[in-house]
């Protein structure tokens, strides 16, 4: 057997024909695919990165999103070899509507990922909040994204709640943000020594920025309490809580070494006809 009757042999199954040169020729435009990519990914994005000064996340997001179109239109492309595709319009319509029925949220996911990954509004290594929970995204997939949570929980989230839900993005813009302390003292305190008290116990940590300065908001005449805001701008997102652990721990410190009270709620009980008790 010659080659040119190698390229010749046949499987029929019903009304398909699958011929050797049709299944060399898939694997070609795959390899083709594979070699594209690489190319894509290694000599030229690279370049183009580095000329640009593009940020790892978006270089990450960006080459995905050129290989997945890459990988589409070589499936296509092997399709429209083995006559697929025309088959499957022509005979399978509406099983493509049933399925496009019960997978409309799958699609939803993955228009919305192709929306992160063009706009970038979501980077790799961005801190996000959402639903309720601090997490810093590791991987954006086409249909998920991959979230890494502060107990080192890893979270899959599907991309269209990154894109309709309300989500917070603590690094997007890369400016540091505010974050609170409330604290109550006893109403007999000085209230110019507690404020003075609140600011070094924040000035003294390192990921406390010196600017935007660091500031105490008297906030309200508490019920048992005198009740201060401390409020101070840090680039720590991700163990902020952390940061405000230590300053906790520095206010209390100082507030015993100066007699500062904290005060428990207190609650004053009169009794109308105290001689009933007797």
């Amino acid at each position: 057997m010659d080659f040119k009757e190698f390229l010749n042999l046949s499987i029929i199954i019903g009304n398909f024909k699958l011929t050797m040169s049709h299944l060399l020729m898939a694997i070609l435009i795959l390899l083709a695919a594979k070699i594209l990519i690489w190319t894509m990914k290694r000599i030229l994005l690279d370049r183009y990165f580095r000329t640009r000064k593009v940020d790892p996340g978006r270089q990450m997001a960006l080459k995905q999103f050129l290989s997945y179109i890459i990988w589409v239109l070589a499936v296509f492309a092997i399709m429209e070899l083995f006559n697929i595709s025309s088959m499957i319009w022509a005979s399978s319509a509406a099983l493509l509507v049933g399925i496009g029925l019960g997978l409309q949220d799958t699609f939803k996911d993955i228009i919305s990922g192709i929306i992160i990954l063009v706009e970038g509004t979501v980077d790799v290594g961005d801190i996000l909040e959402v639903d309720g929970f601090v997490a810093r995204v590791v991987k954006i997939g086409l249909r998920t994204s991959k979230l890494e949570t502060r107990d080192r929980v890893s979270i899959l989230v599907p991309n269209s709640s990154l894109v309709v839900n309300k989500v917070t993005n603590w690094t997007h813009d890369d400016q540091p943000a505010r974050f609170k302390i409330a604290v109550g003292v006893a109403y007999h305190s000085d209230v110019l020594f507690v404020q003075r008290l609140l600011l070094e116990a924040a000035s003294e940590h390192e990921k406390v920025l010196k600017e935007p300065a660091i500031s105490v908001h008297f906030v309200n005449f508490g019920e048992s309490s005198v009740d201060f805001e401390l409020l101070f701008f840090s680039t720590e997102f991700f163990n902020i809580e952390r940061v405000k652990s230590d300053i906790r721990f520095n206010i209390e410190s100082r507030f015993r070494a100066n007699g500062i009270e904290i005060p428990f709620p207190q609650r004053d009980v009169w009794v109308r006809n105290p001689e009933d008790l007797k």
